[in-house]
């Protein structure tokens, strides 16, 4: 195996003009605004990605059941979102939606990458196994969780980090009313569910949904909670950058980019 440590090569001999370390394809819902920005801050010189996304209408509004019916909906246009993703031949996936990640546990979601790898060939980064592992590097054992989500998709969290050996001792579902609805979640609202979802009997809290802007704040609030706070769409990226071999560091955004 090559080592990627210090300057990771090119995979290929005709690289591209500004990936010329790496292409990532990275994968949202066609409703998602913020998977976008937050993976830009961490792209290293050297490294795009380009963004493409998986059609899914945004409804009037959200309940358990509506939520779960549209988190089908958008597992199902994956395989034609990783079909156009291919096209501009990427060297790696990162997926920029959760949900679906977390359904079934970790065996559920090491089937998933199994067959996203039978219709590309590539690897990817998903974000159920990004935040585990995240979580696992910096030491935590017992958890709290924030989600956009209700209460049976925040089932599916808590089995699959369960599967990681983590405890979630506490979670907070925010329910929000529609996909877009998720990115226009206040900063004051996720200050007070962080406020509430800490204690003494948790080492961190993971927050999930890639439509929920919590990268800077999740930094932030690393500070005056006095744990680590693990933003879902941070530690996506992190496990891509790792998984290919870069060990850049970023300050500002968390200690599991600072760190780890």
């Amino acid at each position: 195996m090559r080592d990627y440590s210090l300057n990771p090569p090119s995979l290929r001999d005709d690289p591209d003009a500004l990936g010329h370390r790496r292409v990532f394809a990275v994968i949202g819902p066609s409703t998602n605004t913020i998977v976008q920005p937050d993976m830009e801050l961490f792209r290293p010189r050297g490294v795009t990605n380009a963004y493409r996304d998986i059609y899914v209408e945004d409804p009037a509004a959200l309940s358990d059941a509506a939520f779960q019916d549209g988190a089908a909906k958008i597992s199902a246009g994956m395989a034609e979102a990783l079909r156009t993703a291919v096209t501009c031949r990427p060297d790696y996936l990162v997926l920029g939606v959760s949900a679906i990640s977390f359904v079934g546990g970790r065996d559920g979601c090491d089937a998933f990458i199994r067959d996203v790898n039978a219709i590309t060939g590539l690897d990817i980064s998903v974000g159920s196994i990004a935040t585990a592992q995240a979580l696992q590097a910096m030491g935590a054992r017992r958890i709290a969780v924030l989600s956009p989500y209700y209460e049976t998709a925040n089932a599916n969290v808590k089995r699959f980090m369960g599967d990681y050996g983590l405890e979630v001792v506490r979670d907070i579902p925010l329910r929000c009313t529609s996909w877009t609805n998720i990115a226009r979640v206040s900063e004051a609202t996720l200050i007070e569910a962080l406020k509430a979802l800490d204690g003494p009997d948790i080492d961190a809290i993971a927050q999930v949904g890639t439509n929920l802007s919590m990268v800077r704040l999740a930094a932030e609030a690393e500070k005056w909670l006095g744990k680590p706070v693990v933003a879902i769409n941070t530690a996506t990226y992190w496990h891509a950058l790792r998984a290919n071999g870069f060990l850049d560091q970023f300050d500002g955004f968390g200690r599991l980019m600072s760190e780890f």
